[in-house]
């Protein structure tokens, strides 16, 4: 019933720029914290960006200074802005957040289906 769902992703240019967008719908209590992750051929899929619900955020080496994260608690949204795009940011990328779906129900994590972000040379 929990959903993440990604928009925004598409082709683009070195140097270009995208904004993402990830909306959590159906029965949610609480969000503690929502990143983003990606996930290229042949690698692991690692952490871009996260943010909790106060604000607080954390981003992988390769994207500081490039890439910001922001939410909209009243919405259950994050994005990420990505500036200065690399043909190495092409990947899919994928919405996580982890959530309380009642006040007395458990922290759970949940995924979306994932946007693939390309960048051309």
């Amino acid at each position: 019933q929990v959903q993440l769902v990604e928009s925004g992703g598409g082709l683009v240019q070195a140097g270009g720029s995208l904004r993402l967008s990830c909306a959590a719908s159906g029965s949610i209590f609480s969000i503690a914290a929502m990143g983003w992750y990606r996930q290229a051929p042949g690698k692991q899929r690692e952490l871009v960006a996260g943010i909790t619900s106060g604000g607080s955020t954390n981003y992988a080496d390769s994207v500081k200074g490039r890439f910001t994260i922001s939410r909209d608690n009243a919405k259950n949204t994050v994005y990420l802005q990505m500036n200065s795009l690399k043909p190495e940011d092409t990947a899919v990328y994928y919405c996580n957040g982890n959530l309380k779906r009642t006040v007395l129900g458990g922290w759970y994590v949940y995924w979306g289906q994932g946007t693939q972000v390309t960048v051309s040379s």
